[in-house]
Parts: C-alpha cells; sequence; structure tokens
C-alpha cells in the first residue's frame, strides 16, 4: 500500500471526499516535491488529494518542471490566476463536498479565504490537525537507512572540523566552516541553525554564534545537523581545545551518565515522560536538577523536530521504528554548559544506536 493510499483510507474514516496538503514535510513525504516555502505567507504548492482518483499537485510557474520531475504520479496544474480560482474549478470538477484542510498550517487569513470559498461552493472546509504527522511516527528500512546516513555524514563533517578548530577562532567562524563543509560533502542544507556556544555562551541551550574566540581549556557546545536525502541528523557535541579543568571534565561525565541512563530506558511500550525521568533523575541527584530545563529529546525525520517527544509533557508510548534524540544538558550562568546528543532507533526490547562516533563523548 502506497502513502498516497494509505491516506486515501483515513479520508474514508473520517468521511471525507478530499484533503488539502499544505504543510512542506507532509507535501515532500506523500509526493516527493522538494521545494521549500519561503515563509508560511508564500507557498511553494499545495496538495489535492481526493479520496478516489489521482492526486493533484497544484502550483506555480516557478516550481513547474520540479513538481512534474519529482512527483510524477500527481496531476500537476498550475495556478496562473490565482490558488483559490483553482480551487474553485477543482472542487467543482471532482464534486467535493467535504475536504479536509491542515488547520496547523495554514494562516487564519488563508483559512478565512478558503472557507468563504467553501461556502459560496456548499463545501464543508474540515480543519484537521496531524493527519499526516502520525503516518510519518515510524519509519520504514529506507527512511531508516537514510536518517542513518545522514547520522553518519553528520559525525564526519564535525570530526574534519573539529581537527581544524584552534583557540582564536570565532564561534561564527567554526558555525561558518561546519556548514560550508556540509555541502561540500554532499547534505542539501542544515537541519537548522548550526549552534556554536564556547564558555559563558555555553549556558544559551539555543545560543547563536557570535564574535566571541575560542579558548583554551573551556567547554565549547557544539550543536549540529544537515539533511541528506530529505532526511535529518542531528548531534550535539561539548568540546574542549586542551586539556579540561576538573568542573568541565565532571559536569561531562555527568551529562553523559545521565544521556546513557536516558538511552538504556528507551524501548516499544514506554512513554517519552518515563524515558525523561530516567535521565532527569540522574542530573537532579547529583544537585544539578534546576540547570536542566528543557526535554530530554525529540523525533527526528524528514523535520530535524517532530514527534514523539522525551519530556515530562509526553505520555503517549513509543513504537518500534521511531526515531528520537537523547541530549541532556547542564546549563550554567556566568560559565557555560555541557550538552551531549546522540540519536537512537526505537525497537521491541530497546533501542539502537545511529552514531558510531564516541570519542567526544567520554573524557
Amino acid at each position: 500500500m502506497t502513502i498516497v493510499t494509505a491516506l486515501k483510507t483515513r479520508l474514508h474514516r473520517r468521511d471525507l471526499d478530499a484533503v488539502l496538503i499544505s504543510q512542506p514535510h507532509n507535501r515532500r513525504f506523500l509526493s516527493g516535491f522538494t521545494p521549500l516555502d519561503h515563509g508560511i505567507e508564500e507557498s511553494a504548492g499545495l496538495l489535492l488529494i481526493p479520496s478516489k482518483g489521482r492526486p493533484f499537485l497544484l502550483t506555480d510557474s516557478r516550481f513547474e518542471l520540479a513538481a512534474r520531475h519529482e512527483a510524477p504520479d500527481f496531476e500537476v496544474i498550475l495556478y496562473r490566476k490565482g490558488l483559490l480560482p483553482l480551487l474553485k474549478k477543482l472542487f467543482t470538477r471532482l464534486s467535493i463536498k467535504r475536504c479536509g484542510f491542515e488547520s496547523h498550517y495554514t494562516l487564519h487569513s488563508s483559512a478565512e479565504k478558503l472557507l468563504s470559498l467553501g461556502a459560496k461552493l456548499d463545501v464543508e472546509l474540515v480543519p484537521l490537525s496531524g493527519i499526516v504527522e502520525k503516518m510519518r511516527l515510524c519509519k520504514d528500512k529506507e527512511a531508516l537507512t537514510k536518517i542513518e546516513q545522514a547520522v553518519l555524514l553528520n559525525e564526519e563533517v564535525f570530526q574534519e572540523v573539529y581537527g581544524q578548530m584552534r583557540p582564536g577562532m570565532t564561534e561564527i567562524e567554526v558555525a561558518l566552516q561546519i556548514e560550508t563543509t556540509m555541502r561540500l560533502r554532499g547534505a542539501e542544507r542544515p537541519s537548522f541553525d548550526t549552534i556554536v556556544a564556547a564558555g559563558p555562551n555555553g549556558a544559551l541551550p539555543h545560543a547563536v554564534p557570535t564574535s566571541r574566540a575560542l579558548k583554551e581549556g573551556e567547554p565549547i557546545v557544539i550543536d549540529m545537523g544537515l539533511i541528506l536525502a530529505g532526511f535529518c541528523s542531528d548531534m550535539t557535541r561539548t568540546v574542549v581545545l586542551g586539556p579540561p579543568d576538573s568542573q568541565t571534565a565532571k559536569i561531562i561525565r555527568l551529562v553523559r551518565k545521565a544521556q546513557l541512563a536516558g538511552m538504556a530506558a528507551i524501548k516499544a511500550g514506554v512513554t517519552g515522560k518515563q524515558v525523561d525521568s530516567k535521565a532527569r533523575a540522574v542530573i537532579k541527584e547529583a544537585g544539578y536538577g534546576d540547570k536542566f530545563g528543557h526535554g530530554l529529546g525529540h523525533g527526528v525525520g524528514l523535520a530535524v523536530h517532530e514527534a514523539p517527544g522525551l519530556s515530562p509533557r509526553y505520555t503517549k508510548k513509543l513504537q518500534v521504528g521511531m526515531v528520537v534524540t537523547v541530549e541532556p544538558g547542564i546549563y550554567i550562568e556566568g560559565w557555560g554548559g555541557v550538552r551531549l546528543e546522540n540519536m537512537v532507533v526505537v525497537e521491541q526490547g530497546g533501542c539502537r544506536l545511529l552514531n558510531r562516533d564516541t570519542t567526544f563523548l567520554d573524557i
């Protein structure tokens, strides 16, 4: 069963004649169409998938060639006079009476126009959330292979750049070198803006690289990821140029202990909250509980942040084939931070580590 066929089955269950897909990762998942939106207010295209018959990819002339090449199973139609006039024709042509749309990725102003069109045509527009995301939760063999390849390439990029890092280089220089190396080695692009945070800047979990120079002996948090064949990787290493002092070494060992405790708890059937609690307990017992504020991890796939989650709020059970990060951290204002992050696949009795390079995890 193809993923589009599986989606049509879901439409039948909800008594829907069709669904509009606008979220870029869902669009790519279903059709293979890769162009990104330049912000939610400017779409590269939509999918109109009726419960019966061939699906449609609706786009404009900028993406016509890409659409025809990347989505051969979809009928490509250009909206030369705008999307709404084209939808009006298709709703009438296909006798659509109930059509779902992705309410979590539709601007309020766009939804109002869509609902107004539906009212004029006597078409009920049904807001949906997560209908495709649920299909992306558990990765098949092909997706897992691509994710693992992205993880390993990410490691190779890190190893290459780390070998060239020297005191005096700035955070911005290191981040730029990482992202340039990614592209030169075949990545589509970074999966998120690279984080390089040295010394006190490491206390910011989502620090933005600055012109601050790296110094010998201080912790340097490097959080990096890339996209390869559509799938993301995400990895964090905390490194020191030269020998670490006793406090840095102590905290790195503690964070690593918490990471291992979290990984040991992962298996199908446990909740994200249960996994998070195992790693969090290690840090809390050592007296740093208030220095670990974020969740232990998140899902990774076509998006670098997707379900499931490993956090105190995620009470759903993990399933075989889910891919998650395990990334505990300790952040101390005025001193810096330590975060270590690996990616694993959930299996029946445990998890499988996707990362191979552990050189910078144990000191």
